[in-house]
């Protein structure tokens, strides 16, 4: 399996990200890399060559710039050149800790939509926080690929995260839930209540039915389907929520005197648990699904730990066939409609 790798994308590339694909490359002898940045950067921070391949780029996209402009006009960059080695079959699947516009751009336009995929969504791998919860964590998206969506565009999310709940996590008969603004079946706006009803149809799907932000992370449902723009809201105020506890937690400890630092040794161990139960970097990146192949972003703080984990991600992505399987359901899908339509 080759993973094409944009080693110049991220606030601490390309130190992490060579780290991190040297510590999965020792870690799953099946994998290979290609690397796609700049020689002179690159090439020292490369420890042992085995399975690794440097490919020279010229440019970069950086985090700032306006992603399809970037993309169509910076050819040699390591985004685009990345992306475009698996469009050309030299590559199974591409990753990248950059521009997440620029990457999803690449995605859609160089990698290619699965064909009866109207809008791929970007799913991210959330942590279920509830105690005693039977799973870990939970697939969520769209997260921010389209600020717009359609029903058809929702009703497809939830059979992209049903697939990808199934083969990567490996959940049986996933519950797919829909993110609104209540929790019974007559709330939310017209666009809501016409996916309510179109999930709830869905003879083949475990729909369990509306879900509220507020309980995202406490496990009723192992897929939670929404449109991007609503889902990429409660995310960041769920971040922002728990940076701020964190702040209130650590100035309570230094301004409570010695009972509070004492308190605090005491529950290091605690406090490490939760840290790396809520960190980002243990469940890897956001994949866009509905795509030919794997294009998955991970943060662009990533450091080699994150970085190590997203390909591991990758690596089941991989060896599922989720894609492969994802590309069949669609594909008989297309045929049922267009019978439909001409009968």
């Amino acid at each position: 399996m080759k993973i094409a790798v944009d080693a110049m994308g991220g606030d601490n590339a390309p130190q992490a990200i060579i780290a991190g694909v040297e510590r999965a490359r020792d870690q799953y002898p099946d994998l290979e890399f290609q690397l796609f940045g700049d020689p002179a950067k690159v090439k020292p921070l490369i420890k042992n060559s085995e399975r690794l391949t440097l490919l020279a780029t010229t440019e970069e996209i950086t985090m700032g710039e306006e992603p399809v402009r970037a993309i169509r006009r910076k050819k040699d960059s390591s985004i685009v050149r990345a992306a475009r080695a698996v469009k050309e079959g030299s590559a199974d699947a591409f990753f990248s800790a950059g521009n997440t516009g620029a990457v999803l751009a690449a995605g859609i336009f160089i990698v290619g939509r699965i064909k009866g995929i109207d809008r791929p969504g970007l799913t991210s791998i959330l942590p279920i926080t509830q105690p005693g919860a039977a799973r870990q964590s939970f697939v969520y998206l769209d997260t921010g690929a389209n600020a717009e969506s359609k029903e058809r565009n929702l009703v497809q999310y939830g059979y992209l995260g049903k697939f990808y709940a199934e083969n990567v996590l490996g959940v049986a008969n996933p519950r797919i839930a829909l993110l609104n603004n209540g929790a019974e079946e007559d709330k939310g706006d017209q666009l809501h209540k016409a996916v309510w009803q179109q999930l709830n149809a869905a003879a083949d799907l475990n729909f369990v039915g509306n879900i509220e932000s507020g309980d995202l992370l406490v496990g009723k449902a192992d897929v939670v389907v929404s449109d991007g723009w609503t889902a990429n809201a409660a995310l960041k105020a769920t971040e922002g929520t728990a940076k701020m506890m964190l702040i209130l937690i650590k100035d309570g400890i230094l301004t409570g005197g010695l009972r509070a630092k004492l308190g605090y040794l005491l529950l290091k161990p605690v406090f490490h648990q939760i840290g790396k139960k809520m960190s980002a970097s243990t469940y890897g990146g956001a994949v866009l699904l509905g795509l030919k192949a794997p294009v998955v972003k991970t943060h662009g703080s990533s450091d080699a730990t994150a970085v190590a984990n997203t390909i591991s991600q990758i690596r089941t992505m991989l060896s599922s066939g989720v894609i492969e399987k994802t590309v069949d359901f669609f594909g008989r899908q297309a045929v049922v409609d267009k019978q439909a339509k001409n009968e």
